[in-house]
């Protein structure tokens, strides 16, 4: 008569052949776990996350510094971070959310480096306006293949106009409306208060719908 000794699943993994799973193939998830193991991150996983991240990180950094001529240089030092830190990233689902924060914490480090001299902010100014209910949907602001010339000129144009506005309320829109931020993230971010931010993302829409009217009626 046999009698089976219990079997671990340790010791099953052993004995069975693993096959490689191509890095390409990999969920996001799943990729940020192998970057995870070991003491350095696994070169195939890195490199894919890379691969699929690269242009976010760039669009972040574009919208929060279009007139710097080391962007590249930026993002650059944001994949470093990412490689040195990813390990302490406790909920690999919010990887996204956690590479832009990267981000926008580079670019702040960088900016209080450089010391600019910036104009005194009128559009700190008190306003009471409501500050969360118009939907610009900058997000979305790269027109597909199938939008028509119109359209293109609106996300050109708003382009524009977002980096036209003064430093402190670019950065402000840009963490709310296209990197989906908190206000209480952004003010914690920023080191200003939670009414300034709410403030300058209010005064931000007024301005952008000012200068994008033309489009927004339609015309």
């Amino acid at each position: 008569m046999n009698h089976s000794l219990p079997v671990s699943w340790s010791t099953v993994k052993a004995i069975v052949p693993q096959v490689p799973v191509q890095a390409e193939k990999l969920s996001n998830y799943d990729l940020v776990l192998r970057c995870q193991v070991g003491h350095r991150p696994e070169k195939a996983a890195f490199t894919e996350l890379l691969r699929r991240y690269q242009s976010h990180v760039e669009k972040v950094l574009y919208h929060l510094a279009p007139d710097w001529s080391d962007r590249a240089d930026l993002v650059q030092e944001v994949w470093i971070r990412v490689y040195r830190n990813i390990r302490r990233l406790n909920e690999p689902e919010k990887f996204r959310g956690w590479l832009s924060r990267i981000a926008t914490n580079l670019f702040y480090d960088e900016l209080r480096k450089r010391k600019r001299n910036s104009q005194p902010l009128s559009l700190d100014a008190p306003l009471a306006v409501d500050d969360g209910e118009m939907d610009w949907e900058i997000a979305a602001a790269t027109p597909g293949p199938d939008e028509n010339l119109t359209t293109r000129e609106f996300y050109d144009q708003l382009r524009e106009a977002i980096a036209d506005l003064p430093e402190a309320f670019r950065t402000t829109i840009v963490l709310r409306e296209i990197q989906g931020m908190a206000y209480e993230e952004i003010a914690e971010i920023t080191g200003v208060s939670l009414g300034t931010v709410k403030s300058r993302i209010a005064r931000a829409r007024l301005r952008l719908q000012s200068q994008l009217q033309t489009y927004l009626d339609g015309n």
